[in-house]
């Protein structure tokens, strides 16, 4: 289902120690078949990852002529949310999978799980923490854990504690957003409760959660971009 109405462009961004490449195998067929371009910037290096993404959203709305489209997956959703916030003239709507808590991280599954990993990382390396990190889990995570890990090179720790430390928005700040906003959710997945989905949901103005599940992730990395788009288009 579309709508005659022009779409803005969207600009996604990756969860910790997740790249662009995931970004686009989520969102890129669920986005196009919405007639919605996707913009999938790389993640910055290390400690920049925060700022960077942030200073990359600033240039690409200084260069259009409409308010953008935003959102990510975990951090990114997080990153997303937080420019919306600061800079509502200029977006049109948020695309949010997998928030992972609201305001500071205060022990949130996602905050320790990024601390731990960063924590392994300097005292053990990276193919000790990636063999302990893997163990146990659906291949299809154990993969995308050692592509994009790897690719992130000397710069994962630093990226895992920022995003490990870094707040997300306040339900008082989501409160303001009165934009369309569509968030996806995994009920099966542990580390970003379905729960706080639903808590931004309700803070926001104009939001919609559609869930998914880790399970059809692994099966169609699309399930997830799909709940995310299909909530959207169901507020806009």
């Amino acid at each position: 289902m579309t709508s005659a109405m022009p779409k803005p462009p969207a600009v996604l961004l990756p969860g910790t120690g997740s790249d662009e490449v995931f970004v686009r195998s989520v969102f890129a067929g669920p986005l196009a078949a919405a007639e919605i371009a996707l913009l999938a910037p790389e993640p910055p290096h290390g400690s920049r990852l925060a700022v960077g993404f942030l200073t990359m959203i600033d240039s690409v709305a200084e260069r259009r002529e409409c308010p953008l489209l935003v959102g990510g997956v975990s951090f990114g959703a997080h990153l997303a949310a937080s420019w919306a916030v600061a800079h509502p003239d200029r977006c049109a709507g948020l695309l949010l999978a997998l928030p992972a808590w609201s305001g500071e991280p205060a022990g949130a599954p996602a905050s320790r799980a990024a601390q731990a990993s960063a924590d392994l990382i300097e005292n053990e390396g990276l193919d000790a923490t990636l063999r302990l990190s893997t163990a146990g889990v659906p291949q299809w995570l154990a993969d995308e854990l050692n592509r994009a890990w790897r690719r992130h090179g000397d710069g994962l720790a630093a990226g895992l504690r920022i995003a490990a430390s870094y707040p997300a928005p306040t339900p008082a700040e989501l409160a303001k957003l009165d934009v369309p906003v569509g968030i996806a959710a995994c009920s099966d997945d542990p580390v970003h409760p379905a729960e706080v989905a639903h808590a931004w949901a309700r803070a926001l103005p104009r939001a919609a959660v559609r869930e998914t599940t880790l399970t059809a992730l692994g099966e169609d990395r699309e399930s997830l971009g799909r709940a995310a788009v299909e909530a959207w288009l169901s507020v806009r």
